[in-house]
């Protein structure tokens, strides 16, 4: 397991960091309590690998789709905390979107157990108080 302090206001630095210890898995679950800052990380993720515009959380739609500024990477970012079991993510094609060789970030796992692939690398944000959070990636 591999571990980041970071502030709140150093979401550039979290997000370098992910990609150089994320290794080669594409499906990332993200594990936090509400106001962690799953979605602001992933954003910052994200923009770290290219994406400009379009970001939001997808807590009403379940999945938003990146794409990098020169068109050549997707990304999945999808929020499963509306859903009530693992049926309605793969009615919603969170699946689909696991087994689409693109990268899959995933916040609410643990609302749709046993649909995950098993190289899913599980990812955690804990808060350790008001300015700053500890990241956690555990590439299993």
């Amino acid at each position: 397991m591999r571990e980041l302090e970071f502030g709140i206001n150093d979401l550039g630095r979290a997000a370098k960091w992910f990609w150089e210890n994320a290794g080669g898995n594409r499906v990332f679950a993200f594990h936090g309590e509400m106001g962690a800052g799953k979605t602001t990380l992933i954003q910052a993720i994200c923009r770290e690998k290219g994406v400009k515009e379009g970001m939001g959380s997808p807590t009403f739609s379940i999945i938003n789709e990146y794409v990098s500024a020169d068109g050549l990477n997707r990304i999945y970012h999808m929020d499963l905390y509306r859903l009530k079991s693992a049926e309605e993510a793969v009615q919603a094609g969170v699946e689909e979107c696991f087994y689409s060789d693109e990268t899959c970030f995933v916040e609410w796992p643990e609302r749709a157990p046993g649909i995950f692939p098993d190289e899913t690398t599980q990812v955690y944000i804990r808060i350790l108080d008001s300015a700053n959070r500890k990241l956690q990636i555990d590439r299993n």
